[in-house]
């Protein structure tokens, strides 16, 4: 059972920049794969970003390569998502959530936080 609360969403101009945060309860936090989503309105949410259990290996879409950054701290039960040069089109819900496999698809993810508001103003 892993339990997620995020936060660090909130309104920055375009080409500013935003660190989410992902605190997770539970023993277990160091053996799921963390990954963030977002899903702006009218549209399906999408894959953004996601780390191994260890933090060896981090992968990030293309939509956001070489601008975002996600890191974790299993000491601290906690996973991070630093967002660089933020576009307008980055404006999203965006949610943390836990998988037991290295994956991207969002139905794979067992465990899910309540999400948090990014705005972008262009």
């Amino acid at each position: 059972q892993v339990q997620l609360v995020e936060s660090g969403g909130g309104l920055v101009q375009a080409g500013g920049s935003l660190r989410l945060s992902c605190a997770a309860s539970g023993r277990t936090f160091s053996m799921y794969t963390m990954g963030w989503f977002r899903q702006a309105p009218g549209k399906e949410r999408e894959f953004v970003a996601r780390i191994t259990g260890s933090g060896g290996l981090t992968y990030v879409a293309d939509s956001v390569k070489g601008r975002f950054t996600i890191s974790r701290d299993n000491a601290k039960n906690t996973v991070d998502l630093q967002m660089n040069s933020l576009k307008p089109e980055d404006m999203a819900v965006y949610y943390c959530a836990a998988s037991r496999s290295y994956v991207s698809s969002a139905n794979m993810y067992d465990y899910w936080g309540q999400g948090t508001q990014v705005t972008v103003s262009s």
